[in-house]
């Protein structure tokens, strides 16, 4: 029955569809796999097409109280399509020393957190994450350059993928520097 369509189609001089599928490629910022608190592996280019805060973070740190500011971003711009990744980082001052699932606790326990944490790295160092690497390098990131400073740093993605602010540790979550940049990668479709 196929083929009998396909004729009529063909002698009509009625161009068959075809389903053509484009790929996006993943943007750089985006093209790493890291893994999840319970060691699962996470292509973070599932992110893509997403704004994105990247934040290293530490439980005994002056400022972990920042997780609730965290906390508070993903719930009031999720739906619109922030996604807030946490990378804790034992960098400064040892300031997490704790087991994957010790720090996924202390998260939930302390700040409800229901952001998606990740295992503990390096973000500074010779033993620095690749997506620190690329993330702190001025060869990668012109604008934005320049090595982690202390816990609760944060890299916003656009949509894109590109880089578009970096924010230093004392700057709050909930601050108008941050809810500004936030709501116009957000406004950007």
């Amino acid at each position: 029955m196929l083929s009998i369509v396909m004729s009529v189609f063909a002698l009509f001089g009625i161009a068959q569809a075809k389903a053509v599928t484009q790929t996006v490629p993943v943007p750089a910022a985006l093209n790493f796999t890291m893994n999840s608190l319970d060691g699962k592996p996470v292509n973070l280019g599932k992110y893509q097409g997403n704004v994105v805060l990247m934040v290293n973070v530490a439980s005994q740190c002056g400022y972990t109280p920042q997780y609730e500011g965290l906390q508070e971003l993903h719930k009031r711009y999720a739906a619109r399509g922030l996604r807030l990744l946490g990378f804790p980082s034992n960098d400064f001052g040892y300031q997490e020393p704790g087991t994957n699932q010790e720090i996924a606790d202390f998260c939930k326990k302390n700040y409800g957190v229901q952001f998606d944490m990740f295992s503990k790295i390096d973000v500074v160092g010779t033993t620095k994450a690749p997506l620190y690497q690329f993330l702190t390098s001025s060869k990668t990131d012109p604008k934005f350059a320049g090595e982690v400073e202390w816990n609760f740093e944060k890299f916003l993605i656009g949509r894109d993928g590109q880089i578009i602010a970096r924010f230093k540790s004392p700057v709050e979550p909930l601050s108008k520097e941050i809810t500004s940049a936030i709501e116009s990668a957000l406004a950007v479709r």
